[in-house]
């Protein structure tokens, strides 16, 4: 006699959906399923050099590589970060960490998305325009010397 009950599909779209939902819960953490950032814009710009432990340092990142208007994606000390060109000339740095549940946001045209909830930032102050998050990103120091920017905390 079988003394399991049959797989239905009622049971197997209930273990799909705990599978899912684990997937899912994964994904909202800081660094993804997979554990990467997700944060490099591939430009070989972004660096992040210099500092011991925890996110100290300088990034150097070439103000060609910044579109006016738009921003990069860089690391400082190890940490995601998005370097910003609002009108020519004019830079601003923050961390990329939605403030929301940490994820990593990314540069689209003149604001940061969040992919993990839908937080969208200002590209040029780093303040909320659309929710779940509450707190603008952390604005972190960026100086133009030349044709390179640096950015500290």
């Amino acid at each position: 006699m079988n003394d399991h009950a049959p797989l239905t599909r009622r049971t197997l779209v209930s273990i799909g959906g705990v599978s899912a939902g684990a997937l899912l819960l994964a994904a909202c953490t800081p660094g993804g399923a997979d554990g990467s950032s997700g944060s490099g814009d591939g430009s070989g710009d972004s660096g992040g050099s210099g500092g011991s432990g925890g996110g100290s340092g300088t990034a150097e990142v070439s103000l060609a590589s910044i579109p006016v208007g738009g921003a990069v994606s860089a690391t400082l000390g190890g940490k995601p970060i998005v370097v910003s060109q609002p009108s020519a000339g004019k830079v601003v740095a923050f961390s990329a960490v939605c403030t929301h549940q940490g994820c990593t946001v990314a540069p689209q045209g003149k604001e940061f998305d969040c992919p993990c909830h839908g937080s969208r930032f200002d590209g040029a102050t780093g303040d909320v325009l659309n929710g779940p998050a509450r707190d603008p990103l952390p604005k972190l120091k960026a100086q133009v010397s030349g044709d390179s920017v640096t950015v500290t905390e």
